[in-house]
C-alpha cells in the first residue's frame, strides 16, 4: 500500500489482540463501500437515454430517480450513525448494504419508473454507511491530527466509484443496455459486501465502554440542532456537494450531449476526466495544515468560486469552456474534505459520530432537493422554450451562493482549539 499503507499502521492505534487483518485492509474495505457509493450515485446521467426511451421519462422524471437514491441516504443517515456508534461497522455496513445489492437487482429489473425509484431508494438506505462508516471507523482508531488527511483520503479513493460510471459504464450500455449496466454495478456491490464482512472487525481498539442504549443515542442528536453554529454548518452542507452531484450525477452528460453534440462514449470520456478530478480534489484540500477559523476562510473562499463555476456553466456556450469548468467543478468539490474537519472541531468528542451523521444527512437532503428543483426548473423551462441546462445551472449556483451566505454570516462555532 506503500505511503499509505505505512501512514495507517504507524497513525493508528493498536489493533486488537488476536486481529489477523491490519488496520489498512479494514479501511480499504470500508473505502471499496463508499466507492460503489460513488458508482451508484451518479448512475443516472449515464442511463439516462435508455430510461427516457424505456418508460417515456421526462427531464423531471429522471431527476427524481436520482434523487430518490439521495433522499433515502439521507434519511438513513441518524439512524446509521447511531447504529454505527452502537454496533460497529461490519454489523452495521454489512446489514446496509445487503439492501444496496438488492435495491440494485431490483433496478435492474424494474418493469415500470415507480419500481426503479423504489430500487433506487434501496439503494440509497443500503449506502448510507459508505463514508459514514470509513468515518467512524477513523475516529476510532487514529489520532485527531490524521482526521483531515485520512478522510480526504477515503474521499479521493472512493472517486474509482464515480470512474466506473464514467467510460466503463458507458461502454457498457452502448453495446448492451441500461439494465445491464446497473446489473454489473449490483455485481460489484456484491463483491464489495463480501469483502467486508470477512475482513472489517466490529469492536474498536481498547474500547470496553458501556453501550448507550438507543434511546439515549437518539438523545443525543437534539442538542446538535440546539447549538447556535449548526444551521449555518448544514446550510452549506446541504448545497455545496449537491451542486457537484448534480452536475456529475443528472446534468452533465445532457449537456455534452444536447448542447454540443457528444456521443454517449464521448461523454463518458470527459466524465472520466471529472472522475479523476475529484479524486484528486480531496488530497489537495486534505493536505492544508490550518486553524480551525482560518479552515473556515478556506470554505468560504472556495464556495465562491464553486458559484462562479455553474454561473459560467450556464451561460458558457463553448465545449472546450463547459468541459474544462466540470472538471474544475470535480476539483472543488475536494473542499468537502474542509468541511467534515470544521464538522469534527465543531462539537464535542461526545457526539462527534451524531454530528457528522447529521452534517452527512443535510449534505444528502439538499443532494435530493437540488436535484429535483433543477429537474423541476428545467422541465418549465422546455415548457416555455427556454434552454433548460442555463435554467438549471442558474438554480444551482442561486441555491449555493445563498447557503455560502449563510455559513459566513450565521454564528461560528465557539472552537476548541
Amino acid at each position: 500500500m506503500g505511503r499509505f499503507g505505512a501512514f495507517s499502521l504507524a497513525g493508528a492505534r493498536s489493533a486488537p489482540t488476536g486481529t489477523a487483518v491490519p488496520l489498512w485492509m479494514m479501511l480499504m474495505a470500508l473505502t471499496a463501500v463508499a466507492a460503489m457509493s460513488q458508482a451508484f450515485r451518479t448512475v443516472a446521467t449515464v442511463i439516462a437515454g435508455g430510461i427516457k426511451a424505456d418508460f417515456a421519462a421526462s427531464d423531471q422524471d429522471i431527476s427524481l430517480v436520482a434523487a430518490a437514491f439521495h433522499l433515502a441516504f439521507a434519511l438513513a443517515q441518524i439512524p446509521i450513525g447511531v447504529a454505527l456508534d452502537i454496533y460497529g461497522p461490519r454489523r452495521t455496513v454489512s446489514a446496509a448494504f445487503l439492501i444496496a445489492v438488492l435495491g440494485a437487482l431490483l433496478s435492474s429489473l424494474a418493469p415500470s419508473l415507480p419500481l426503479l425509484m423504489a430500487g433506487q431508494f434501496l439503494i440509497g438506505i443500503g449506502c448510507a454507511p459508505a463514508f459514514l462508516g470509513t468515518i467512524v471507523f477513523i475516529t476510532n482508531r487514529y489520532p485527531r491530527d490524521h482526521f483531515a488527511r485520512l478522510s480526504g483520503l477515503v474521499l479521493a479513493l472512493s472517486g474509482i466509484g464515480m470512474l466506473a460510471t464514467g467510460t466503463p459504464l458507458a461502454w457498457i450500455v452502448e453495446h448492451g443496455s441500461w439494465r445491464l449496466g446497473v446489473l454489473a454495478l449490483a455485481a460489484c456491490a456484491a463483491l464489495v459486501l463480501v469483502a467486508v464482512f470477512r475482513l472489517v472487525s466490529d469492536e474498536a481498539p481498547q474500547r470496553r465502554q458501556e453501550r448507550e442504549t438507543l434511546r439515549q443515542a437518539f438523545g443525543k442528536i437534539g442538542p446538535i440542532f440546539a447549538q447556535r453554529h449548526t444551521l449555518g454548518i448544514l446550510a452549506l452542507g446541504a448545497a455545496a456537494y449537491s451542486a457537484f452531484i448534480s452536475l456529475r450525477g443528472l446534468w452533465a452528460v445532457p449537456m455534452l450531449m444536447d448542447r454540443h453534440g457528444f456521443t454517449l462514449i464521448e461523454s463518458g470520456h470527459v466524465m472520466l476526466a471529472v472522475s479523476v478530478a475529484t479524486i484528486l480534489g480531496p488530497p489537495l484540500f486534505g493536505l492544508l495544515a490550518v486553524t480551525d477559523r482560518m479552515r473556515r476562510f478556506w470554505i468560504i473562499g472556495t464556495a465562491i468560486l464553486y458559484v462562479l463555476v455553474f454561473l459560467a456553466l450556464a451561460l458558457s456556450g463553448q465545449a472546450i469552456i463547459d468541459v474544462s469548468l466540470a472538471i474544475l467543478a470535480g476539483i472543488l468539490t475536494g473542499f468537502i474534505v474542509l468541511q467534515y474537519a470544521d464538522v469534527r472541531a465543531a462539537y464535542s468528542d461526545k457526539v462527534a459520530g451524531r454530528a457528522l451523521a447529521v452534517f452527512t444527512m443535510a449534505v444528502f437532503l439538499g443532494v435530493a432537493l437540488m436535484q429535483w428543483l433543477t429537474g423541476l426548473a428545467a422541465s418549465l423551462a422546455t415548457a416555455n422554450s427556454i434552454d433548460p441546462l442555463l435554467t438549471a445551472f442558474l438554480v444551482i449556483a442561486g441555491l449555493l451562493a445563498t447557503a455560502t451566505a449563510g455559513f459566513a454570516f450565521l454564528p461560528w462555532p465557539r472552537f476548541k482549539r
